[in-house]
């Protein structure tokens, strides 16, 4: 090959190495994931905490205009109002912490890193409290002399919220990992490129 074509090809690639990482591209990368991490983690907290605490208000007033209510409802009503109020609590954490990343490239991943975590520990912490309503909420059924089948119904309900819990939760678990990739290679990159 020609000096003058390995120096057409040169300039054509904006005098970036052949074989080098264009960083500006990979950083945009990275500030579009946590972006898109801080839109969905935003968005999970704020719904959960409303349907939370909007259905610990409904239940507890619905329970209490009733003529002979049920205390499965009420530590229903108040389980819900303290999975509110620990999301609230979480999500505090959360934005509180945000404030300890620098805005470099290492910073960026650093923090979507964190965010893919707390969502990660954000969606097993929602699928475990299934359960507890599931239970609390069959056993209110049960309580109020309903059907066995109403109660089965519900607990067939539960199941397959579990299941698409699961679902969800395994999305944010590859996303997490695929983050996690990009560190470790960064990491490997950038020890890679220092003089020994």
């Amino acid at each position: 090959m020609e000096f003058e074509e390995m120096k057409k090809i040169w300039d054509a690639q904006n005098n970036e190495p052949l074989y080098g990482i264009n960083e500006k591209a990979l950083h945009n990368r990275i500030l579009s994931k946590k972006k898109k991490g801080h839109h969905i983690t935003n968005i999970s907290e704020l719904l959960s905490i409303i349907v939370y605490a909007g259905a610990a208000c409904f239940i507890f007033f619905m329970n209490l205009y009733k003529q002979n209510g049920s205390i499965f409802m009420y530590v229903l009503a108040a389980w819900m109002l303290c999975s509110a109020l620990y999301l609230w609590a979480g999500r505090l954490r959360r934005i509180n912490g945000d404030r300890r990343f620098d805005r470099s490239m290492h910073g960026d991943l650093e923090h979507a890193v964190s965010m893919a975590t707390y969502q990660v520990h954000l969606s097993m912490a929602m699928r475990w409290n299934i359960l507890p309503i599931a239970l609390l909420t069959s056993l209110a059924i049960w309580n109020s002399g309903k059907s066995i089948w109403i109660v089965l119904g519900i607990l067939i309900f539960f199941v397959l919220t579990n299941y698409a819990a699961a679902w969800e939760h395994r999305i944010y678990k590859t996303r997490k990992r695929e983050l996690e990739i990009l560190q470790e290679k960064l990491a490997t990159e950038d020890l890679s490129g220092l003089p020994s």
